[in-house]
């Protein structure tokens, strides 16, 4: 079927593909946040959360994360708010401009979601979900072995 087997090399690859085209399919209807910003927003929709839980929630390291909503507080998508269960930390909460930019990219998230699907039956897209989901459980950062 396929020669190349560097699943690494192919994943890798198939992933900076597809963020490519996401942000290029999000800049081009007028969204002005990227992939990742945009995985925030929606997390922050159902609820303010702190840095510690968007980074975990996105598996994305805590400097990371701080640009991140750095970049979007400067845009006035989200604001941080000091917790007041927990004065040492803040929490990060959509704004009204945050919740209008994610409802117009939530048409295209599921646009892009569908052009993944298609070409493909229901049953190679869930063998392609239990894959993915398997990797994601094998390989959390914790369960490495020394």
């Amino acid at each position: 079927m396929y020669k190349d087997d560097r699943l690494l090399f192919l994943l890798s690859k198939a992933q900076h593909k597809l963020a490519t085209y996401l942000k290029k399919t999000l800049a081009d209807k007028g969204i002005k946040v990227t992939g990742v910003q945009t995985g925030i927003l929606f997390l922050l929709k159902h609820k303010p959360r702190t840095m510690t839980e968007l980074s975990k929630e996105l598996s994305i390291d805590n400097s990371a994360i701080t640009g991140l909503v750095d970049r979007l507080e400067r845009s006035g998508f989200v604001r941080r708010e000091m917790n007041p269960l927990d004065r040492r930390t803040f929490l990060i909460s959509l704004t009204d401009p945050g919740l209008e930019e994610i409802k117009k990219a939530k048409a295209v998230v599921h646009a892009v979601n569908a052009e993944i699907k298609r070409d493909f039956t229901e049953e190679e897209v869930e063998v392609f979900k239990r894959i993915l989901h398997s990797m994601l459980t094998k390989f959390e950062y914790s369960s490495i072995p020394n």
